[in-house]
C-alpha cells in the first residue's frame, strides 16, 4: 500500500504520541478511522456509478494499465531511447519525401518568410 516497513510504522506511532500527546491520540485515531471509511465508501460509490453508466464494458477494462505505480520515468526514457528510429527507410510511408543529405558544395536554402 504505502511501502511502510515495521520500524517506520513504529516510528510514526511514537512521533504521533509525542506530537499529539496520549490524551488526544484516541480522538485523532477515531477521526482518521472515520475519514478512511468515508473515503472508501466514496470510492465504492464512484465505482458503482461508473459500472452503472458503462454497463458490461466496465468488466472488460484492464485496470492494471491505469495503475500509476507502473510508470517509472527511468524505464520510460530507457525504452524510448532504445526504440528504433522512426526515420528509418523501412518504416517510411509510401510517397513521403526521403531525407536529403547535406551537400556542402551547394548553397544553403534561404526562406524569406522564415526569417
Amino acid at each position: 500500500m504505502l511501502d511502510i516497513g515495521g520500524w517506520e510504522f513504529i516510528a510514526l506511532i511514537v512521533l504521533a504520541v509525542v506530537i499529539l500527546g496520549p490524551e488526544r491520540l484516541p480522538d485523532y485515531a477515531a477521526k482518521l478511522g472515520r475519514f478512511v471509511r468515508q473515503a472508501r465508501s466514496m470510492a465504492e460509490g464512484a465505482k458503482g456509478q461508473l459500472r452503472e453508466q458503462m454497463g458490461p464494458e466496465f468488466d472488460d477494462i484492464n485496470w492494471q494499465q491505469y495503475d500509476p505505480r507502473q510508470y517509472d520515468p527511468r524505464r520510460i526514457v530507457r525504452e524510448a531511447l532504445l526504440e528504433p528510429d522512426a526515420d528509418d527507410d523501412s518504416t517510411q510511408a509510401a510517397g513521403a519525401p526521403a531525407a536529403v543529405a547535406h551537400d556542402p558544395s551547394r548553397a544553403t536554402p534561404y526562406d524569406v518568410d522564415a526569417t
